[in-house]
């Protein structure tokens, strides 16, 4: 028990080690730029501007644990997953803004629709922040010490399986999105638009 929660605190703390995984930059400040010029009810751009800025908080919050764990000595099973998982956070927020970002300025959707959408990411995000939180509360020295080792792995297992689903969730989600925005083009055609905002299938990242 003791050495596993050493190896943890090393996971969490150390700085030996350089990370190879990227953490996506967020700049959500287009985003809202967006909002403002395409949305005319101000009612409905405050709603998406608060939506906009509980994502920052989440991504921020997931970037600050990050930072804890981007050097990392004896990547063992557990840590790496522990990594994976709050590397994830920053994939489902980049997928929201850089998606959503090309929906609000997409004709084809109506505010009603995009304020939809956005409630769908909000939830997606806020579960994977939860995630976040359990993780950090099983893995931090101090917490859940009523836990054995194999407990605490399989919950580390656990979390992280989550968390791929979500993950995957997000990127289906997006991607069903926009093909209501091509269905909707093709019907009118203007298919080379919408390829020319959303991008082909195999130059998108979500």
């Amino acid at each position: 028990m003791k050495r596993f929660i050493l190896i943890m605190c090393v996971a969490v703390f150390g700085f030996t080690f350089q990370a190879k995984a990227q953490w996506a930059v967020l700049d959500p400040s287009n985003l809202v730029q967006n909002i403002q010029q395409v949305v005319k009810s101000s009612a409905t751009v405050n709603n998406l501007v608060s939506n906009v800025k509980e994502t920052v908080k989440i991504y921020e919050q997931g970037k600050q644990y990050y930072d804890a764990l981007k050097s990392v000595n004896n990547l063992i099973k557990d840590a790496r997953k522990v990594k994976l998982t709050i590397e994830m956070i920053s994939e489902i927020t980049n997928m929201y803004s850089g998606g959503f970002n090309r929906m609000v300025s997409d004709p084809n959707f109506s505010v009603n629709e995009l304020e939809a959408i956005a409630l769908g990411y909000a939830k997606l995000l806020e579960e994977g922040g939860a995630l976040v939180t359990e993780l950090k509360n099983i893995v931090t020295p101090g917490n859940g010490l009523s836990l054995s080792d194999k407990e605490r792995m399989d919950a580390i297992d656990q979390i992280y399986t989550k968390m791929v689903d979500y993950r995957n969730l997000t990127k289906y989600y997006t991607n069903k999105n926009i093909s209501i925005s091509f269905i909707r083009s093709q019907q009118k055609g203007d298919m080379e638009r919408v390829r020319a905002l959303y991008g082909k299938p195999t130059e998108r990242y979500w």
